[in-house]
């Protein structure tokens, strides 16, 4: 990924924060010389391997999966926020569009996870993270053994020890201070809630650099 130095996050902190907020993740591998790519939800673990490791499923009906047995090394991507960006919120002119967004690449070479304990333990961890926020959060000891099983021989499990991160935040950095806190302005006025965290998101940026918003 091409990353202009401004916009390089190389801190595993906030790249693991974007990870686990934005979980719905793109699984990209090479099959016989072509990309192939899966959208699903994955769960990091941070404290596993020498820089984490993502933990997730497909349906055993993906061919995907089978591309994992040659070891080769998978790209995942992780977005955050991102919106189109106004040369008329800027007050340096003249100026062209941009679009900011927040994204973190991820690079590992994924496993297959036969063992059956470890496949439903990964499913219960995937459940639990989603399950947390809610008022009455659903349980999947309520669901019969068999069914259970039945759900499992449906899927394929795989874990992904990450050997490399890579984070662009790209945050109007080139701008000058006066014009990211216009840029803020602009977006936290929007209808669009994505808009809204993207604002919110530049407002951090600009407290951690100490020109707060």
């Amino acid at each position: 990924m091409y990353i202009p130095r401004h916009n390089r996050v190389e801190d595993d902190g906030p790249l693991f924060a974007l990870m686990e907020r934005f979980s719905f993740a793109t699984l990209v591998t090479v099959h016989d010389a072509t990309p192939f790519a899966t959208h699903l939800p994955l769960v990091l673990e941070r404290n596993r391997g020498a820089r984490g490791t993502l933990l997730g499923h497909m349906a055993r009906a993906n061919e995907q999966w089978r591309s994992f047995a040659s070891g080769a090394e998978a790209l995942v991507i992780f977005q955050a926020e991102h919106a189109y960006i106004s040369p008329t919120w800027y007050e340096d002119q003249p100026s062209v569009p941009t679009w900011n967004y927040m994204v973190v690449h991820v690079y590992g070479a994924p496993r297959i996870v036969e063992e059956s304990g470890r496949v439903t333990a990964s499913l219960r961890q995937l459940v639990e993270e989603h399950e947390r926020g809610f008022a009455q959060p659903w349980d999947m000891e309520v669901l019969p053994e068999a069914y259970v099983g039945k759900m499992i021989r449906g899927i394929v499990a795989f874990e992904i020890p990450i050997t490399r991160l890579e984070g662009k935040f790209k945050l109007s950095q080139n701008r000058s201070v006066e014009d990211r806190r216009r840029v803020v302005g602009a977006l936290a006025a929007s209808d669009d809630v994505v808009e809204r965290g993207l604002a919110d998101a530049m407002r951090r940026d600009l407290e951690r650099s100490g020109d707060g918003a």
